[in-house]
């Protein structure tokens, strides 16, 4: 209590926090506001019926890591997932376009630039999405639709009015989390992202305990081997209690992880005195990339839901719809391609943000050295080989915590909603995003000699 009281003795670290916080406020307001142009006890009805069907969880998947809320189609529907999409557009060219890689190699500037790029390349998305989404809610149920706009509001002019409606959402929340991120406290995109998921938890949370109908504890709770359907039995309650407590150790514990390479500084002599000659440690984290590789494969797995369903539609091919399918509900397939993309984006990631060269350069110029290796290109060497192990153990790990959801869902009939929120990829952002948070108020009381969140 002591150092929470602390926190706000400091005048400039207690205003990022609350400017932080009136962001997310303001970010909270607009998620509850619906598009003007539905008829909303229509749509309520017709997500209810589709919550548990797997285009419902794919709703649902795509609010809890977009910050959005696209299954109540509000002005802040497609959160922040617009962007992301940009992200990592623009992240892969860099990789291969050697003008947008000379940029990134820049430094600051550069990667000013490429943020710059980030936002423009948002818009277009954004637009080309929410054109995709309003169309599938006015199209009627024979074709495959919704038809949930209100009489008189189905035409073309009520469309493009929410088109542009949900694409200045989404370049809001991006604005707001760069507000976030120059004058507040923490990352602002996953601060949102993380602030979207939690405030599902309660919901997540009555669904799982609750009768919808009536409002009471589901008699199941309380029976060994009860419950039918998604109905809890108080044996599965243990288990998802127990879940809920390993997923949260183990993701502090590899988020915290590091591999500690030791270091000597050389040993400098001027005069009669000795300086140098000490022994140090080089931390390299065991999840370098942190969560989003989970972020950005979870995004790209949305396309092929998209294009399938519209080649399917289109065409009439059996296989597209077949595909569809395939990756709507969620399945084996879905999940072999989850695990590949999260192995892939965990490896890129890491090389983007990690530069073995440029680290052995730098022990090099400040005169230190990996012992039993030759400093320049044998060290960069082993510090790459190094790197690549310990990330085929980090994105081991975010596989395994990315198809939990899935695997309880399937195996102990839960629902997905309560499953991604206490067994996966939610919980993951929620602890990691936290953590990160900790930290850097953590680096603000140190600076000013007091102790940290984590002392004793």
């Amino acid at each position: 209590m002591n150092k929470l009281i602390t926190i706000f003795k400091i005048p400039e670290l207690a205003q990022k926090i609350g400017i932080t916080l009136l962001f997310l406020a303001i970010y909270r307001i607009g998620f509850n506001i619906p598009l003007p142009m539905l008829d909303q006890e229509r749509f309520s009805e017709t997500m209810r019926s589709a919550a548990a069907s797997p285009f419902g969880q794919i709703l649902g998947f795509v609010s809890m890591f977009s910050g959005g809320a696209l299954s109540q189609s509000t002005i802040f529907g497609w959160g922040v997932m617009p962007y992301i999409s940009a992200s990592i557009i623009f992240q892969l060219l860099a990789s291969v376009y050697p003008p947008l890689e000379k940029l990134q190699k820049e430094g600051e500037s550069g990667r000013k630039k490429i943020n710059e790029y980030t936002r423009y390349a948002t818009v277009p998305i954004c637009l080309f999405q929410s054109y995709l989404w309003v169309n599938y809610l006015m199209r009627p149920n024979s074709a495959g639709g919704m038809q949930v706009f209100a009489p008189g509001n189905d035409t073309w002019a009520y469309g493009l009015a929410a088109v542009l409606t949900m694409t200045a959402g989404t370049i809001f929340l991006m604005w707001l989390g760069e507000q976030i991120d120059e004058y507040g406290i923490g990352n602002g995109i996953s601060l949102i992202i993380m602030a979207g998921i939690l405030a599902r938890i309660p919901n997540a949370t009555s669904t799982l305990l609750f009768d919808p109908t009536t409002g009471h504890l589901k008699e199941s709770i309380f029976t060994l081997g009860g419950g039918s359907g998604q109905d809890v039995s108080f044996e599965k309650l243990i288990v998802l209690i127990l879940l809920f407590i390993a997923v949260v150790v183990a993701v502090v514990a590899i988020t915290m992880g590091q591999r500690r390479i030791p270091t000597q500084s050389a040993k400098h002599v001027r005069g009669r005195r000795v300086f140098g000659g000490t022994r140090q440690f080089l931390p390299l984290k065991v999840n370098q990339a942190g969560v989003m590789p989970v972020i950005f494969a979870s995004s790209l797995l949305m396309l092929p839901i998209y294009l399938f369903n519209i080649l399917a539609q289109a065409t009439g091919w059996g296989w597209a719809t077949w595909l569809h399918n395939v990756f709507e509900r969620q399945g084996y397939i879905y999940n072999v391609f989850y695990i590949m993309l999260i192995y892939f984006f965990c490896y890129f990631w890491t090389s983007v943000i990690f530069n073995p060269k440029d680290m052995a350069n730098n022990l090099k110029d400040y005169g230190s050295f990996i012992p039993g290796y030759r400093p320049g290109k044998r060290t960069a060497d082993y510090l790459e080989r190094v790197m690549m192990r310990i990330t085929y153990v980090g994105a081991a790990f975010l596989a395994i915590i990315a198809i939990i959801p899935s695997l309880i869902s399937t195996s102990m009939g839960v629902d997905y909603r309560v499953a991604s929120f206490y067994g996966g990829t939610g919980l993951l952002i929620v602890v990691s995003v936290a953590l990160d948070l900790v930290q850097k108020i953590n680096s603000h009381l140190v600076m000013r000699n007091y102790p940290g969140l984590t002392e004793s």
